[in-house]
């Protein structure tokens, strides 16, 4: 016991940062272990969770199995109405878990004002706002009609939609095409010119791009992403090598089945100046991929994690059509100027679909740029990533990180890893101004509320 009190002091410290950097203030060694309390949940579902941790990781394992498994082809377009299972013309879907209209946020009530305008079902925003709050449309997540929306994510039945199949299963999912950044419908805006847009796409783009998808014999999607990746994208919020790389395997089919060369002019020039243009093709690309992982009794792995605006909703491959959800946080951003954060609307869109699939910030060491939105270093970026392995159930065997030497992705979103670590998924994304009609106001990133996380846990442990 002498010798303890006469040699140098040597701490373990576990949990609280500060006690360690006190201790190196103060000359002592001190090497620090990142460490929290599960978060929340209650012990008596943490003990139905222990009790079956071998069932759980076997069904988290068949779950990983399928996303790996998963061959995402880019097959075709039709309106909405015509191939969205469930789809309506009086039904709009939007981003996120479900949401009533008095509880929308801006950017989101903005969309379905837009869309009821690109409907024809209104002469005015106002008249259109007096319909929606008057219960004349019914509303549903895109999630639950096998479909992604970026930000509003807002799809009505006239809207054309990619058509993504996941072959090894086949399933399929469907996005609509993206707008490009700025005043555009899927943050808010209902302008003129916004509509005007939408008309464009639906009257040109879209015929244009359908006869080349069908020209082309389908597209492989997986393949451009593990691409963009070691092009400096994650495929979230950076998308110009993805956007670059689809054009490149679109043109040839484009030139050959559109005659008028001038709309295939318009075509490329609106893709080429559009650089999240892919955005609504590895979205549903990764919602294809999951769905397949669905109603695997036991697991705990995400299969969907979105957000409306005003909620933060995530769901279980193990826990059927459960939402889990709270509060959506204000992300992080460089904001445009004119602009702060108290301008800012809470997370919005499906896009984090992409996250849940081992991409976007799960994968931001690929696309350093990124945290460049909040003034962060590639150190950090490498950081991140790094961290979601620890909430992660194994790592991609297609989409790789060159600068970590080419190991895999992050994949397979554990919700009791998150609970018991503490560590929540780490997501980039663009910010919609809080009011409607006003548009994209910035972009940055986010860190998912714990809240949905816990709820799901309680909720898988209720199963058992």
């Amino acid at each position: 016991m002498s010798d303890l009190f006469s040699s140098p002091l040597n701490v373990i410290n576990i949990g609280v940062e500060s006690f360690d950097q006190s201790i190196r203030d103060s000359g002592g060694q001190s090497i620090h272990v990142e460490w929290r309390p599960p978060a929340g949940v209650s012990p008596e579902a943490l003990e139905r969770i222990r009790a079956n941790a071998d069932r759980i990781e076997q069904a988290n394992a068949e779950a990983l199995k399928r996303v790996q498994a998963g061959k995402p082809m880019l097959v075709g377009m039709d309106k909405a109405v015509d191939v969205i299972p469930g789809m309506g013309k009086t039904r709009f879907l939007h981003a996120g878990p479900p949401i009533t209209w008095d509880r929308m946020c801006g950017p989101l009530k903005g969309a379905m004002i837009g869309a009821v305008l690109y409907e024809g079902l209104a002469a005015s925003g106002e008249e259109a706002e007096k319909q929606l709050a008057e219960g004349a449309y019914s509303f549903a997540p895109c999630h639950e009609h096998s479909s992604v929306g970026p930000m509003a994510g807002v799809v009505s039945a006239s809207m054309p939609v990619f058509i993504i199949e996941n072959t090894a299963f086949g399933n399929r999912a469907f996005c609509t095409q993206n707008e490009g950044l700025g005043k555009v419908l899927r943050y808010g805006a209902y302008a003129p010119e916004v509509i005007e847009r939408l008309k464009w796409m639906e009257n040109e783009l879209y015929p244009a791009l359908k006869a080349a998808i069908e020209h082309s014999g389908g597209i492989d999607l997986k393949s451009i992403i593990a691409q963009a990746l070691h092009m400096g994208d994650e495929v979230h919020n950076r998308n110009r090598a993805g956007t670059s790389l689809l054009l490149r395997a679109l043109t040839p089919s484009l030139v050959r089945a559109v005659k008028d060369r001038e709309i295939i002019a318009r075509v490329i020039e609106f893709i080429n100046g559009n650089d999240h243009f892919f955005l609504n093709l590895s979205m549903p690309a990764c919602k294809a991929v999951l769905d397949a992982a669905q109603d695997i009794p036991a697991a705990s792995m995400l299969v969907a994690m979105a957000r409306n605006g005003t909620d933060f909703g995530i769901r279980l491959s193990g826990t059927g059509t459960d939402w889990f959800t709270g509060p959506a946080p204000v992300p992080d951003a460089l904001f445009f100027p004119g602009f702060t954060k108290d301008d800012a609307n809470p997370d919005i869109g499906d896009s984090a679909i992409t996250e849940t699939s081992g991409l976007g910030g799960f994968a931001i060491a690929a696309a350093p740029a990124i945290v460049q939105f909040v003034g962060g270093s590639a150190g950090d970026a490498m950081n991140y990533t790094y961290e979601m392995y620890e909430i992660a159930i194994g790592e991609n065997d297609m989409y790789r990180i060159p600068a970590l030497d080419f190991r895999g992705t992050p994949t397979g979103i554990d919700a009791v890893r998150v609970v018991e670590k503490g560590i929540t998924p780490f997501i980039d994304t663009g910010v919609a101004h809080k009011d409607a009609g006003v548009g994209q106001v910035g972009a940055g990133v986010v860190s998912a509320p714990i809240e949905p996380f816990v709820k799901a846990v309680e909720g898988l442990a209720g199963r058992f």
